[in-house]
């Protein structure tokens, strides 16, 4: 009989180290051998002596691995979907009566790599396989990162083949829940192999970062594949891997946890008619695997650990607070910070992360903030930011039931990775985000040149009237400064402006200090406006501006509509 002993980092500095010898008889597991290979780096693991020798080294780590090594002597063999032999991701359920892992929320999933000629595994279906059409659990199997089937569940019990041939190969393996746990859960069993490995079946590797999402229909994506705003819900448009959760975890190489419904809230979940709506309320179910009736279990919070936890919530509640504002606002904001130390209670080390905004309801978010304070106060910590979400653009196109589609949820995780990074304090690769977008524009003058300017802060237009121009181009410069950028970053240039009176406008990227320019223009004499988009990248990271040189004509007008810097890898 082996036995474990699990020893921190410090212990290996230790004189004496208690290890256990184990018999050759002893059928290891894939959490031995990795729990023994943490060991042997420095981590906490498992010091087992596998060459029976009284010590823990790295031959036991060699003797373990020829375990794991092919025999050459086939078999089928049927491995549980088991936390054992696979990893959970995401608040899943396992029915220890028949064997079957059920992934309940959106996003659950098992990972794991399987070694073999052949495998398949056993997909389940329960109450939601009767929900009718386009109604039923959605659900992809992705082999070694490619989706091999993708679709609705109708039936109580199929086969799905994972991959066959005549020469063994190893694949990454995962079974995913793509609508939400109101229609139903999937279920997985049996992953049957041929193989010729006495463990063939093992759990895919944890990642360095942990995430939890909080969240209504927009964490879900509902409709995120719907073809536009008046298109009715259907589980065959709701694809969590186009949720900005999901498209966050794998922008940041992160594991990830989702608890989401749509229309629920913090007071009230989604009303049509402004009545408080008190059975669609998150805070009732964080506490449980899901709230079907079949999932309704207690859900272990000491055994799950976040390094973030994310809210997005508010949009459903805000049909509820938008009817009497003055009245409902202040039960919402206490609502909303009691939840925030509910979340504290559970996970007390997680950064919190509070956002709203991505379908409007932005009159909710100074309740966002003030609870926010709240929570800073209370628990004397600053582990906590908000930021209002931008919303969703009509030129973007959008999906079913007016909620966002693909290109806004891929905009918000692009801006969540990044706050992120900020919490978790990681150099983010600012992916996607508009770098120019907090910068500070101004516009100033030279010898005899006079000029007044306008920002519109609606849509952040920027208006410059000359009155004299000055000498020359260089007399009036428009400024757009304090933009970061990276050394080998690759960045696309937007612009959009109209010019009256005033052609050929030279413009330029330079660096701030240096003077440096990294990538110049000049614009056109089309009086019905200018437009560009050019990619460049960045020699060296640096502090830049973006200069336009307007000077050298008398009564002239220039507006820049639109400037956007936006970082592309």
């Amino acid at each position: 009989m082996k036995k474990y002993i699990f020893v921190a980092a410090a212990a290996l500095a230790a004189a004496t180290l208690a290890v256990t010898s184990a018999s050759a008889a002893v059928k290891f597991t894939a959490a031995d051998l990795r729990g023994l290979g943490d060991h042997i780096v420095g981590k906490a693991g498992s010091a087992i002596d596998v060459d029976g020798d009284s010590v823990v080294d790295t031959f036991d780590l060699v003797a373990l691995r020829k375990q794991f090594d092919h025999t050459g002597v086939f078999a089928e063999q049927t491995v549980p979907v088991t936390e054992e032999n696979v990893k959970y991701t995401g608040r899943n359920y396992y029915d220890s009566k028949d064997g079957t892992a059920w992934l309940v929320l959106s996003g659950s999933a098992v990972d794991f790599i399987v070694n073999g000629r052949s495998a398949e595994i056993t997909i389940n279906g329960d109450y939601g396989i009767s929900n009718g059409a386009e109604q039923t659990p959605r659900y992809a199997v992705i082999v070694d990162g490619e989706v091999i089937l993708d679709e609705l569940l109708d039936v109580k019990k199929k086969t799905v083949k994972l991959f066959e041939g005549t020469e063994p190969r190893a694949a990454h393996v995962r079974v995913i829940h793509l609508s939400e746990a109101t229609n139903g859960a999937v279920g997985v069993s049996d992953i049957r192999v041929d193989t010729d490995i006495p463990v063939p079946v093992v759990p895919e590797f944890k990642k360095d970062i942990s995430i939890e999402f909080i969240g209504d229909s927009i964490t879900c994506a509902y409709g995120v594949e719907g073809e536009n705003q008046y298109e009715s819900f259907k589980t065959s448009t709701e694809n969590f891997m186009k949720s900005y959760a999901y498209l966050t975890a794998q922008q940041l190489d992160a594991d990830y946890s989702c608890v989401s419904y749509s229309g629920y809230g913090i007071v009230s979940g989604y009303s049509a008619s402004g009545v408080k709506n008190d059975g669609s309320l998150l805070p009732q179910f964080y506490d449980i695997i899901g709230r079907p009736t079949s999932y309704a279990k207690e859900w272990d919070h000491s055994a799950h650990s976040y390094d973030v936890i994310v809210v997005n919530l508010g949009t459903n509640d805000d049909t509820y607070v938008s009817k009497d504002f003055d009245v409902r606002s202040p039960e919402f904001t206490k609502g909303y910070a009691e939840f925030l130390g509910r979340l504290h209670e559970a996970h007390p080390e997680s950064y919190i992360i509070c956002t709203l905004g991505t379908m409007g309801c932005t009159e909710l978010y100074p309740c966002i903030e003030q609870a926010v304070e709240a929570y800073k106060k209370e628990y004397s910590t600053d582990r906590i930011m908000c930021y209002e979400s931008a919303t969703q653009d009509m030129n973007d196109g959008l999906g079913s039931d007016w909620h966002p589609n693909e290109i806004t949820q891929q905009k918000s995780a692009y801006v969540l990775a990044d706050k992120i990074c900020q919490a978790l304090g990681r150099d983010s690769a600012q992916q996607g985000l508009d770098v120019a977008a907090g910068s500070t524009i101004r516009t100033v003058t030279s010898d005899t040149a006079m000029m007044s300017d306008y920002l519109n802060d609606w849509d952040k237009s920027y208006y410059v009237t000359t009155v004299t121009g000055g000498s020359g181009k260089g007399s009036i410069q428009t400024v757009m400064s304090d933009i970061g950028l990276k050394k080998d970053g690759r960045y696309r240039l937007v612009l959009a402006l109209k010019t009256e009176n005033i052609t050929d406008i030279p413009f330029f990227i330079r660096n701030k200090e240096t003077g440096k320019v990294y990538f110049e223009g000049k614009t056109g004499n089309d009086s019905d406006g200018f437009s560009l988009e050019e990619e460049f990248s960045s020699p060296e990271d640096a502090v830049c501006e973006i200069v336009f040189m307007i000077g050298g004509t008398d009564s002239s007008r220039f507006t820049l509509n639109e400037l956007k810097l936006i970082r592309l890898s």
